[in-house]
């Protein structure tokens, strides 16, 4: 048997026509993130990433009005969010809960066709940003707000957020957030997402389990741990004291390095241009100073150049967003590749069930219960 290798790294596990990293270069279907990410809409990127073509001016039209008719979710949804202790609960928690009860809603969450999987997945992508906007709302005792049919899922996002019409640089901001966190590759909730599907579980099942995964510091919860240290600095002088004490330390940098990036993150660049306009819009710019004054001495003294959760920080700070939220927005996003992935696997299925390197006793000789000493 092959010898393990420590977190699956360097493991190629499944072959995919999705998305892919090549020499630093991310691509969704051979498409540079870079073009996607100042050209594309979220809708454009979701219908690539599930029928792996862009869509026409119909074929988008179809999938903007798909999304807004399917956003709305179930009253006993909402209850339920009202039942959390909102006190304690965190957001990733509520979320991962409140999908796997949304499956308990729809009458073909079992069907496996695949154009009901199809259905489920437009069903999934629309409500999930519901969800987010609801229980934000809720926790802050504010009523939910339903969305408009006539937004697009960006702003049809901030507006169920926060119960009015978005500037046009917070949509743009969002809108390219959603964008740059669609997918990426085989990480570790779109990989755990595709193992459970492949046993012929649900779609809810997969996505629930992707959320459980995303839910972990190691993984989405990077952006948020990345605004819990900026605020910990405080004030600009205080930044590279902060960061040679935790470097010292050897404390690990949140937001800084990627496990499959060497020359950094590609996506980085984007949310970093927008935190800069977004900051200074705000009033806000020690946050973007800040953060480059890291990003710098972080690449300089360890050669870790900054990945995509560490610009995001800013950027939803700037947008008032609250700090644990960073999480689910991040889900939200996702999403659109966790169902890319999980339609794939359902399409060329086979059970993903890899071996364990066993480094145990060897095999030993049963002693009686009254025999042992």
């Amino acid at each position: 048997m092959t010898t393990s290798t420590k977190g699956l790294e360097g493991i190629v596990a499944t072959q995919s026509t999705i998305s892919s990293i090549i020499d630093d270069q991310l691509s969704y279907v051979g498409y540079k993130i870079d073009d996607l990410a100042e050209n594309s809409s979220f809708e454009e990127v979701i219908y690539l990433l599930w029928n792996l073509k862009l869509p026409t001016a119909a074929d988008l039209e179809e999938m903007k009005n798909a999304l807004a008719d399917n956003m709305e979710i179930p009253d006993a949804i909402i209850d339920h969010l009202r039942s959390y202790d909102l006190s304690t609960v965190h957001p990733m928690a509520a979320l991962r809960t409140a999908v796997s009860l949304l499956g308990l809603y729809d009458t073909d969450a079992d069907v496996m066709e695949p154009e009901a999987n199809k259905q489920k997945a437009i069903r999934i992508q629309a409500k999930i940003a519901t969800i987010v906007a609801a229980f934000s709302r809720i926790r802050n005792g504010q009523d939910p707000v339903k969305p408009k049919k006539d937004l697009g899922y960006a702003e049809n996002f901030l507006y169920m957020l926060n119960g009015k019409k978005a500037e046009a640089i917070e949509i743009e901001a969002i809108n390219k957030a959603l964008v740059l966190h669609a997918d990426h590759e085989l990480n570790a909730s779109t990989f755990t997402a595709r193992v459970c599907v492949a046993t012929l579980s649900d779609i809810y099942s997969g996505i629930t389990a992707a959320i459980g995964a995303l839910k972990g510091p190691l993984h989405g919860g990077a952006n948020e741990n990345v605004m819990k240290m900026l605020t910990e600095i405080g004030d600009e002088e205080n930044a590279i004291p902060y960061i040679e004490e935790k470097l010292n330390n050897k404390e690990k940098i949140m937001g800084m390095g990627h496990r499959v990036y060497k020359n950094g993150d590609p996506r980085a660049k984007h949310l970093k241009k927008m935190s800069k306009e977004l900051t200074k819009l705000t009033g806000q710019e020690k946050w973007y100073n800040m953060s480059v004054k890291i990003e710098e001495y972080v690449k300089e003294n360890k050669g870790l150049p900054a990945n995509v959760d560490f610009y995001s920080a800013s950027v939803y700070h700037s947008l008032g967003i609250d700090h644990d939220l960073f999480t689910p927005i991040f889900a939200v996003s996702r999403t659109s590749g966790w169902l890319a992935h999980i339609l794939e696997q359902y399409d060329n299925n086979r059970l993903i069930r890899p071996r364990a390197e066993y480094t145990g006793p060897e095999l030993q000789d049963y002693v009686q219960l009254t025999q042992r000493g």
